[in-house]
């Protein structure tokens, strides 16, 4: 049997503790990063094999079409998967969220307790904003 010991003196993930980095804007993702600048999350959606897909790039990766479209999300899904780096107030929970619309997604779970995060918990995207650049979709539980 093994345990886990968690040092963090907070208790939370901590946005505000540290500087989010404006994210790097291609022009096949400028659309998605407008919109996360609105508050609105998009995934891509391939117009001929039907696939949802991300990170956001101009060809299908399931089928290579170039037939593909942006589609708001819901912002909802489940943690797939998560890890938390550093201490205290630089603490942050990197995770992989497997989205409702099928696509897994790699963000930061904030405004939530590290410790009470669990594979298969439900959450919802929220935007944080970045340093002089667009705001950054992360999730926190739903």
């Amino acid at each position: 049997m093994s345990t886990t010991t968690t040092t963090s003196t907070t208790s939370t993930t901590n946005t505000a503790a540290r500087k989010i980095p404006a994210p790097r804007t291609l022009p096949e993702s400028l659309p998605f990063w407008e919109a996360a600048g609105q508050g609105r999350l998009l995934v891509k959606f391939c117009l001929d094999c039907g696939e949802a897909h991300h990170y956001p790039r101009d060809i299908c990766p399931h089928c290579q079409s170039l037939r593909t479209e942006w589609r708001e999300a819901s912002g909802r899904g489940t943690v797939y998967s998560h890890s938390t780096m550093g201490r205290a107030e630089a603490a942050y929970t990197l995770a992989f969220i497997q989205l409702d619309e099928g696509v897994t997604m790699m963000s930061n779970l904030v405004d939530c307790d590290p410790r009470e995060v669990a594979i298969g918990q439900r959450v919802r995207v929220v935007f944080k904003p970045s340093d002089g650049g667009y705001a950054v979709p992360m999730f926190t539980p739903a």
